[in-house]
């Protein structure tokens, strides 16, 4: 028993004090691979402290950890800091176990081959869509891959037509306060959104132009082989392209691809 200012601390008390900061030191680890991630660029100390406000001793002792285990890497002057080679080793294990991606490779491939534009295969992560699987377009313009990539649900026609899939009530708890503008065309206003997925839920199928990146317009239809749909693929292709009609093309290719998709999963007991 340990004695402190005159009063006793009991060891299980002690104990539960350093599992506290056990889990408090996990957490600030995993927070900083994610933002690390969301980066475009490497990060400094400095504008790591910045962006999360640990204090500087501890985000610069758990950085060290993370470089010795190569879950981060600097650059030439070790004063800018990425994600390393073992996060991809653990991404790369997720895509690997995950048993509906198989299924979804073949038809992202034949979805690609009748429309000739690049398709994404998305879960929904909370109030983000994280990406899964890609299959760029060949010979046409190129868009950024995206595996691995994670975006705001509401900017996406992918988020969008998972959101629809939930109640009023569940979108607004899932979604942030304010929702954040990629665009000049994102939907900000959360009433414009709720009308833009009382659309998209009526359709079956969501649409947006430019909304996630300019000079880019989807298409997305969600798979409920689970309910609700956690997963979609969406067909991404140049806005100036994207008239009613092709629009319309493009969303009856996927309802009916989706719907092998759906029903293959089902068969083979995937939930």
């Amino acid at each position: 028993m340990i004695v402190m200012a005159g009063k006793r601390r009991s060891a299980s008390e002690d104990q539960g004090s350093a599992e506290t900061a056990t889990v408090k030191s996990a957490e600030r680890t995993v927070r900083i691979l994610e933002v690390l991630a969301a980066s475009p660029t490497r990060l400094t100390l400095a504008e790591l402290q910045e962006k999360m406000g640990y204090p500087r001793s501890s985000l610069h002792a758990l950085i060290r950890t993370l470089r010795e285990m190569k879950w981060v890497e600097a650059d030439a002057t070790g004063s800018a800091f990425g994600v390393g080679p073992h996060a991809l080793l653990s991404g790369t294990a997720y895509l690997d176990r995950d048993p509906a991606l198989p299924f979804a490779y073949e038809t992202l491939e034949d979805l690609r081959a009748e429309l000739g534009f690049t398709m994404h295969y998305a879960r929904r992560n909370d109030a983000h869509v994280l990406y899964l699987a890609s299959r760029e377009s060949r010979g046409g313009a190129s868009v950024v891959p995206r595996v691995g990539r994670r975006l705001p649900a509401h900017v996406t026609a992918l988020g969008q037509c998972l959101l629809s899939c939930l109640t009023r009530d569940e979108v607004d708890a899932v979604l942030p306060a304010q929702l954040e503008a990629l665009t000049g065309r994102t939907i900000t206003d959360r009433d414009e959104l709720f009308a833009e997925l009382d659309r998209t839920r009526a359709r079956g199928w969501a649409v947006e132009h430019e909304q996630g990146t300019e000079g880019v317009a989807c298409v997305a239809v969600p798979l409920d082989y689970r309910i609700p749909a956690t997963d979609a693929i969406s067909c991404s292709m140049p806005a100036k392209l994207a008239d009613d009609d092709e629009v319309e093309r493009v969303a009856a290719a996927l309802l009916r691809h989706t719907a092998i998709l759906v029903a293959t999963l089902r068969r083979e007991g995937i939930r």
